[in-house]
């Protein structure tokens, strides 16, 4: 084995080392924001109080760490395929098979030290995920950009962090007209408020451009918020844009906020 190889090797352990522990201390701020928000929920209410924004920086911020150690662990293994000797396979596999037992007690182990208790439960939000509606930012050909659409949520990959999803009403005027699948990563994915939960919307203040699903239909279209909600169960009132009415007047709809833009 090359000395080079071995280095490069090294350095991108360290830095998965390096990843993983930006990460725990990640999730360990958005833990104590969540304390807080939880119980001292009014304080968002309080003029310059940045509590959310800072939620979702750190957010961001852990979903672009996760995507990053994934791509480091996929360089890994291409560099310890290259690097292990093939052998004979009858060898291999009765050397497989002698420490099949010990393969098997180690690697739970070695998977629960190497995921935060913070990653776990949102790994496990993910999955239960399967089965609901949710906003996908996808990336098609025809497309000039990356769109935001309301897709079903098939299944979900917890070792490659990937979404399967289904776009159930793709539009007549796509190519083909029928069911579109997508694999998309954790970043791309955005739950939908609990419909039995109306609280779980996040708040806006006026003027505030988001993404919302348009009364009526399962697409998502940018809008404006009019008002601000005094509590978290009451609804939006919004403006779509290229909503024009006959009269040129902007129509306003009421509805629980989705998305931010």
């Amino acid at each position: 084995m090359a000395s080079p190889d071995i280095a490069s090797l090294m350095e991108n352990c360290k830095e998965l080392d390096r990843l993983r522990k930006e990460q725990e201390d990640v999730l360990l701020e958005i833990n104590k924001l969540h304390k807080k928000l939880q119980s001292t929920p009014e304080v968002v209410e309080k003029p310059g109080d940045t509590s959310l924004l800072k939620l979702k920086n750190l957010y961001t911020h852990a979903k672009e760490l996760s995507e990053t150690e994934v791509r480091v662990s996929s360089i890994l293994l291409t560099q310890l395929d290259a690097l292990l000797p093939p052998g004979p396979p009858g060898q291999q596999r009765r050397r497989m098979e002698g420490n099949d037992q010990r393969k098997r007690r180690m690697k739970p182990d070695s998977d629960i030290s190497r995921v935060s208790p913070s990653m776990r439960n949102q790994l496990d939000s993910c999955a239960s995920l399967k089965g609901e509606q949710v906003a996908a930012r996808v990336t098609t050909e025809e497309a000039e950009k990356d769109e935001y659409i309301v897709v079903k949520v098939m299944r979900f990959e917890r070792e490659e962090r990937e979404f399967e999803v289904l776009d159930e009403e793709p539009g007549e005027d796509e190519e083909g007209g029928g069911q579109r699948k997508f694999k998309l990563p954790m970043s791309h994915i955005i739950p939908f408020p609990k419909r039995s939960d109306p609280s779980s919307a996040t708040d806006f203040p006026p003027g505030r451009a988001v993404l919302a699903v348009y009364p009526g239909t399962t697409a998502l279209y940018k809008a404006t918020v009019v008002n601000s909600r005094k509590r978290k169960t009451e609804d939006y009132l919004l403006e779509f844009d290229d909503d024009e009415g006959e009269d040129g007047s902007m129509p306003q709809r009421t509805l629980a906020v989705y998305l931010q833009a």
